[in-house]
């Protein structure tokens, strides 16, 4: 299987899905001849032209607007916001209007949009242009919300949201734009479903679940621990809104353990759902309290150094890992 970075990957399923279907558009600022600021439409300008990569204004609550009503008129745009930060200017269409045309119309409109953006700190982007908001849009009822964290992934999910009748947010860490992998040749047409959680690493010892870019910290952290003879399961949930709950549970019931590790913060995020859930339908199967570790609640720093201090690494996600182990 031949290697791409994550960016590539996702490029190769946008451009597919533009050639399968002339209804799919993008909208965005820097998409058309300059590629995107992330390289996310680098060549397709040139490939299928200004009609169907379209440039706009900073003008996040217009243009998101706008792809409402064509999803509505059933057209498939794709809303690149950059960095997912500015999508905050336009929370009014996307919690307002996309995500419930479907229910306030009874079903008879669809709203086949996805809208994706980087997320995450990395580069010293600082706090404008650094932030997780997972479970800011998980928390919204009517949206499907994925964040990807291997090449592979990237791919699939994407082209299963772009085909998707309904409105996904689609998170891409900064951190793994440029993490190559194995994907699969662009003939193979790889669907990836909503809902399923992949186990990245199997364990007896203790359950991680690693949200987005923490997935791959985890591993790492996982790697480190099992030399010293502990035995880690790492879920990375890929979905989060619809989260595959059932392959979490299944996993703790082997482990008696669980850490949710997530670089959003811990207030009413993503760790305080999962362990809720796990505490309704799984407490019995508890060896030791569920555990979080999520960035400190602070904005994102400029500097370097602080940037990296404020969230979780593979070296504190071990020492929670001891010291829930030891619990």
């Amino acid at each position: 299987m031949r290697e791409l970075t994550f960016t590539e990957a996702a490029r190769e399923g946008l451009a597919e899905e533009m050639e399968r279907d002339p209804m799919v558009f993008v909208v965005g600022e820097g998409i058309g001849e300059r590629g995107g600021n992330f390289a996310t439409t680098l060549g397709l300008f040139q490939r299928f032209g200004p009609e169907r990569l379209r440039d706009t204004p900073i003008a996040e609550r217009g243009f998101t607007g706008l792809c409402t009503g064509a999803a509505m008129g059933g057209a498939r745009p794709v809303v690149d916001y950059m960095f997912l930060d500015f999508a905050l200017d336009a929370l009014g269409e996307i919690i307002n209007q996309t995500s419930k045309i479907q229910y306030m119309s009874d079903g008879r409109l669809k709203m086949p949009i996805v809208l994706r953006g980087c997320v995450g700190v990395g580069s010293s982007a600082a706090t404008h242009h650094s932030g997780s908001y997972y479970s800011l849009f998980a928390h919204v009822p009517g949206l499907r919300v994925v964040a990807p964290t291997t090449p592979r992934d990237a791919k699939g999910l994407l082209k299963t949201a772009i085909r998707s009748d309904d409105p996904v947010v689609f998170m891409e860490h900064r951190g793994l734009l440029s993490l190559r992998g194995p994907v699969p040749e662009a003939d193979a047409d790889e669907l990836i479903p909503f809902g399923s959680a992949n186990v990245r690493r199997t364990g007896t010892d203790v359950t991680v679940v690693g949200i987005s870019h923490m997935a791959n910290r985890a591993l790492q952290a996982a790697e480190e621990l099992s030399s010293d003879g502990i035995s880690v399961e790492l879920i990375d949930p890929r979905s989060l809104a619809p989260l595959d709950i059932d392959c979490i549970l299944a996993s703790v019931a082997r482990t008696g353990r669980l850490l949710v590790v997530d670089e959003d913060y811990a207030a009413c995020g993503m760790g305080a759902e999962i362990a809720a859930q796990v505490a309704d339908r799984g407490f019995d199967d508890l060896d030791a309290p569920v555990r979080r570790l999520n960035s400190l609640p602070a904005p994102v720093p400029y500097s370097p150094p602080l940037e990296a201090a404020l969230v979780p690494n593979p070296a504190s996600i071990a020492e929670a890992i001891r010291a829930l182990l030891a619990e």
